[in-house]
């Protein structure tokens, strides 16, 4: 077992409360959620966000989800119990049409993209999805735009004293863990909206997953699959594969991309037992045949993917409601290379083409230009997001690439977190050529006690920082790996040197990119931009934040270039961090 994962298994363990004293036999009032919510004087947003929090602490079932990989069921039992305390049932459920979509990665771009094409047709739409950048009511949408902090503070204190009323006395635990309460907030927000459709997106797993309470979805989605949350999933793409294709259900039509062999003969598999009629979608080039070239709200070619399976999506839940005007279907037949059904090849309507054109999903392969810095900033997490990533970067340095006078420097700002294998992505990495590699934690400032969407009560400041380091020393071996030995080595501070800020260093090389590690976000950006972003301005810098030789060095350096062009990624939570102080609006 890795260093990295048994530090988050003591973290786990520090915080959990076990989840078994779920109650049973609840008398479970029906139509609660219509009730009006109760007068909370003085409780503000944050209020309601730092009490969410809370139930981070309920984290304990990760571990026994471990436990019970094999019996998916006791996971959604749990799920129903709170549901039936909250004041709704599984039948409630079925009133909304829902599009349920899983993967590891794109899912999240892939539900952004469906949203946005049947908002498109004037549709009433919600969207559940994980996790935030920057406030927890981007979590649960309304027509594109997340929840105000008003209806997010009413629903959420209805919410959180309906289950107080309805726990057992003889249980400790009163409420769900801090996801599966969201979920169950959705479900009522949706319900009380009357939306006409829901998109939501898969936390985690598939199986076991609490949004697979859903039993009556309009369509299902699987995009592409890869390694990620292995020691929930499995260990390999076969298993993940087994976890993700548990959202299939008996007669509900699902769709799913190009896969490796082994996770799309799973996915087949899963499908053929249990009724399931299971499609593969063409490329988007099969779609634009005859027409126009697609426009993508999202840049990057990874993207196309998600949109073909998005547009399959959208298609499927339009043609089920007898909506006009989907354009004629072409000629289509079953895939003889995989022995799987082939999704209709058909000509996007207008209305599709505006989704696409107008889709927008933050942290994800979003750019923003300002003065000098450019900013790209990417949540992949999992080597293959990672290596789209890279190519998408690439592409977008030569299209900005124009004639300049004077020096440009690239710089990375990294982290990763959880089971994932650090090594493996800062390794996808280096053909970037960066100038400087910057780690620091998913941290906004040093004390995020002042800002609730922010904090993370699973792991401990001193566990986020040493895996900053260890990202160091990781990224450094790397580096040395391709220069000759001995010709340059880390240095320690001299004594009484400040190291609150500025964590460690090496010192420049020619032929190595320098690095550093800082205390949080606002750091590592005060020393990347040197106060050049127009309008990330922080009062001063921090005293002690050049006063080692590479800081020093670099400032300069960076105050000089014509171009800064910085890659953020590795993290959606980093990249939430950045947007936070980079986009002042978006915490509004």
């Amino acid at each position: 077992m890795s260093q990295a994962r048994r530090h988050l298994r003591v973290a786990l363990f520090l915080a959990a409360v076990s989840p078994r004293g779920a109650t049973t036999g609840v008398k479970a009032r029906r139509g609660l959620s219509a009730w009006p919510a109760p007068q909370e004087p003085g409780m503000e947003y944050q209020d309601a966000v730092r009490t969410l929090n809370t139930l981070q602490t309920n984290a304990g079932y990760l571990e026994q989800v471990k436990r019970q990989r094999g019996d998916p069921q006791t996971q959604l039992e749990a799920m129903k119990l709170y549901l039936a305390r909250s004041g709704l049932q599984v039948e409630d459920l079925d009133q909304l049409n829902i599009i349920h979509v899983t993967g590891t990665k794109g899912k999240g771009s892939t539900c952004a993209f469906t949203e946005r094409i049947l908002r498109s047709y004037g549709l009433k739409t919600g969207f559940f999805s994980s996790p935030h950048l920057v406030q927890v009511r981007e979590r649960i949408r309304i027509n594109g735009q997340p929840i105000s902090p008003e209806l997010f503070t009413k629903h959420f204190w209805h919410l959180y004293h309906r289950l107080e009323e309805t726990k057992d006395s003889n249980s400790c635990v009163s409420m769900p863990a801090y996801f599966r309460f969201l979920t169950l907030m959705a479900f009522h927000i949706f319900l009380q909206e009357k939306v006409d459709l829901a998109v939501v997106e898969v936390g985690i797993g598939g199986a076991y997953d609490c949004t697979n309470i859903i039993r009556k979805p309009v369509v299902c989605g699987i995009s592409s699959l890869g390694l990620d949350h292995t020691s929930l999933l499995g260990d390999t793409v076969e298993e993940i594969a087994w976890q993700k294709g548990g959202i299939f259900k008996h007669g509900v039509p699902a769709f799913t991309v190009l896969q490796p062999d082994g996770p799309l003969a799973v996915l087949q598999d899963r499908a053929q037992k249990i009724s399931c009629p299971l499609y593969l979608c063409p490329p988007l080039e099969a779609l634009e045949e005859g027409g126009p070239p697609l426009t993508l709200g999202l840049e990057g070619e990874h993207q196309r993917s998600n949109a073909a399976l998005a547009l399959q999506l959208a298609r499927c839940w339009l043609q089920q409601k007898d909506h006009q005007g989907l354009g004629e279907l072409k000629v289509s037949r079953p895939s003889v290379l995989w022995q799987m059904p082939l999704a209709p090849v058909f000509q996007p309507t207008s209305h599709m083409r505006h989704g696409l054109r107008d889709t927008e999903w933050l942290g994800r392969t979003q750019v923003l230009r300002r003065g000098p810095l450019t900013w790209y900033l990417d949540g992949a997490h999992t080597a293959s997001s990672v290596q789209a990533c890279v190519r998408w970067f690439r592409q977008a340095l030569r299209r900005s690439r124009v004639p300049r006078r004077g020096p440009e420097v690239r710089v990375l700002l990294f982290n990763s977190t959880g089971d994932r294998d650090p090594v493996a992505l800062l390794k996808l990495l280096q053909p970037c050529q960066f100038d400087y590699a910057v780690f620091c934690p998913n941290l906004t400032e040093v004390s995020s006690a002042g800002n609730a969407d922010q904090q993370n009560f699973m792991v401990t400041l001193d566990q986020v920082l040493l895996r900053c380091l260890a990202h160091q020393q990781h990224w450094s071996h790397l580096n040395e790996e391709h220069a000759s030995p001995n010709l340059w080595s880390p240095t320690s501070l001299e004594p009484g040197e400040p190291t609150s800020l500025l964590l460690a260093s090496h010192q420049p090389h020619t032929h190595s990119t320098s690095s550093l590690v800082f205390s949080c976000i606002s750091h590592a950006l005060q020393w990347i931009s040197q106060g050049r972003d127009p309008v990330f301005q922080p009062p001063s810098l921090p005293q002690g934040l050049l006063a080692h030789p590479v800081a020093g060095s670099g400032a300069s350096l960076l105050r000089d270039a014509v171009a800064i062009h910085v890659l953020v990624t590795g993290s959606l939570h980093l990249v939430g961090g950045v947007l936070k102080l980079l986009e002042p609006a978006l915490s509004q």
